[in-house]
């Protein structure tokens, strides 16, 4: 980023975030005066660079050492974790092993006293917890031959097989929903959605602590 701007925020972006994945979220940023730096986080992949976040950077700066996760412990009370689409969403909370990675850091922010945002961009008209009751999972319409249908032959003699779906177990919007609100009553995480267009807005808009759903 040019040297010569004025930045009117600066924040700081887990290193585990993929970046080519994020170029909107910071073409937004840097077009609103907003600095993004990145370290690695304990909890989040997005926090606001305050006063006390500011003096960890400076002191490791002054002693030639790069930052450590342990290093933010206690030093930011909000962060938001960014999911590229529902996809992502039903993946972490939908299977054994990334549902209990997921509760581990929803643990982990509630124990450190951080507020865990996460912010799930998508396409599909989401823009609130209740709204992933009517979601529907894209998985479901994907359909394969049904090798047990034998349902008539074509003319050249071969068979001709009905269509199953090919992930008939997909995780539907109603238990989507009935998990994330269990997440957010036990452990204290809200979730949130926005178009991919609006979340490097909304990521400040809940940094900032200016809106919440209520």
């Amino acid at each position: 980023l040019p040297c010569d701007k004025e930045y009117l925020m600066i924040i700081l972006e887990d290193m585990g975030q993929k970046e080519e994945k994020h170029t909107a979220k910071n073409q937004w940023f840097y077009e609103n005066g907003i600095d993004v730096m990145r370290v690695p986080l304990p909890v989040g992949d997005y926090i606001i660079a305050n006063d006390k976040v500011i003096d960890v950077l400076e002191r490791k700066k002054a002693r030639g050492n790069k930052p450590r996760k342990i290093d933010f412990s206690g030093a930011y009370a909000k962060a938001v974790d960014t999911k590229e689409n529902m996809g992502e969403i039903v993946s972490n909370l939908c299977s054994s092993e990334s549902h209990d990675r997921f509760r581990d850091e929803c643990v982990l922010a509630r124990n450190m006293g951080v507020q865990l945002y996460v912010l799930v961009e998508n396409k599909d008209g989401i823009t609130c917890l209740e709204d992933v009751k009517e979601w529907h999972n894209p998985r479901l319409d994907i359909y394969v031959r049904d090798t047990d249908n034998l349902i008539g032959y074509y003319h050249n003699g071969m068979p001709k097989f009905g269509r199953k779906r090919k992930y008939p177990t997909a995780t539907k919007g109603t238990s989507l929903f009935k998990t994330m609100h269990t997440m957010q009553e036990k452990y204290g995480v809200r979730f949130m959605f926005c178009h991919p267009n609006e979340a490097g807005a909304k990521v400040v808009e809940l940094l900032e602590g200016s809106k919440d759903d209520g």
